[in-house]
């Protein structure tokens, strides 16, 4: 799936249970950070579903640098998950960290999601091939985009053409926003791979204020997507509540950005 040379041929499109990302397909994946308990994921899914968004993310199982930050509800979060999934329609993705989780991961999930901390780890990757479940694979907080599609092709040598390939801000000098957003990525990604590129806002901008506009960027500079998080009640959130969008605010937000995506989509000549 790596071209040596300028790609001019139309994107991969996916199909995720019923829904499209990719080629004029523009994808909103949204949902909490962390599934928190059955009625902060119920009232997120349920806004998400309202501002027409294409899958809803969660994250059961969470990568934390502190071993002693909140880890995750597990297997509860993967049942809540499940259940809203029921409620909505909605496809899940969320978030497998070891290959001995993975058969509980895809009893709900319709996309596995490859963390950023995870993008290097190998044997994850080929088992996520070998599933044949679609993946949003991350970049790595300072990994470079020939690394990124390098992980790309673990997966897909496998036999898994389902990959999404995830933009999230690579760690640089700056300290006015927690990372920096490489929307250079997005169109460079594009000359060498069909593979469709999402963009995450939310960790980039480690801001509710920053997410907008990065947002509106992204989907300008031609991203097949946005996966952003959402909260209720940011304020109450165990993890990343700072960055996480509130449910009322989705569905302008919604609006904004697919306007914004249909001037990336529009032809250079």
């Amino acid at each position: 799936m790596i071209a040596t040379e300028p790609m001019t041929a139309p994107g991969a499109v996916l199909d995720i249970a019923g829904r499209k990302i990719g080629g004029e397909e523009f994808a909103l994946i949204a949902g909490p950070c962390a599934v928190e308990s059955r009625a902060q994921l119920l009232e997120t899914a349920m806004a998400v579903a309202e501002a027409g968004g294409t899958l809803l993310r969660g994250g059961a199982y969470k990568p934390r640098t502190s071993p002693y930050a909140f880890q995750g509800l597990g297997a509860e979060g993967l049942r809540l998950l499940a259940e809203a999934k029921a409620a909505t329609g909605l496809p899940v993705v969320t978030e497998v960290m070891d290959p001995r989780e993975l058969d509980a991961v895809l009893e709900v999930a319709d996309v596995l999601q490859i963390g950023s901390r995870n993008m290097q780890n190998y044997p994850l990757l080929i088992e996520a091939g070998r599933c044949g479940r679609p993946v949003l694979l991350k970049r790595g907080l300072s990994s470079t985009i020939d690394e990124l599609l390098s992980s790309a092709e673990y997966v897909l040598k496998e036999g898994n053409a389902s990959v999404m390939l995830c933009e999230r801000g690579i760690r640089t000098f700056e300290t006015a926003y927690r990372f920096t957003l490489d929307l250079g990525a997005v169109p460079a990604l594009k000359e060498r791979t069909p593979l469709p590129v999402i963009v995450d806002p939310s960790h980039a901008a480690g801001r509710r204020e920053l997410v907008l506009p990065l947002s509106l960027a992204a989907a300008a500079a031609g991203a097949d997507g946005l996966l952003v998080e959402v909260h209720p009640r940011p304020e109450e959130a165990i993890c990343d509540g700072p960055q996480a969008l509130r449910t009322d605010e989705l569905a302008g937000f919604a609006e904004r950005v697919r306007a914004a995506a249909a001037l990336g989509r529009m032809p250079w000549e």
